[in-house]
């Protein structure tokens, strides 16, 4: 799969937020997050989930309806659609 695409948009002493955009086809490629995170998507779509186990989970998200992760989190997040998603990804850093 082809790149998606990420433009931090505010990187401060508390947070970093980067805007990711996901065109079809695309992916974040495998990370682990290093921070906790909250995810506020902009553009609603199904994306795919790979964990580290081999195993895949859906994951719909709707404009506005915010959630949070905690650090550790490792996957690979794809949009096998045939739409774009988008979504803002805030890392708290914490001091």
């Amino acid at each position: 799969m082809d790149q998606a695409t990420s433009a931090v948009e505010i990187d401060n002493a508390f947070c970093i937020v980067t805007r990711w955009t996901f065109p079809p086809q695309t992916a974040t490629g495998w990370h682990r997050h290093e921070k906790d995170y909250v995810v506020v998507p902009t553009i609603a779509g199904e994306l795919t989930l790979l964990h580290p186990d081999g195993s895949t989970s859906t994951n719909a998200i709707t404009v506005g309806v915010p959630y949070a992760r905690e650090v550790g989190v490792e996957h690979d997040v794809q949009n096998r659609s045939d739409s774009v998603v988008e979504f803002l990804e805030i890392e708290i850093k914490k001091s």
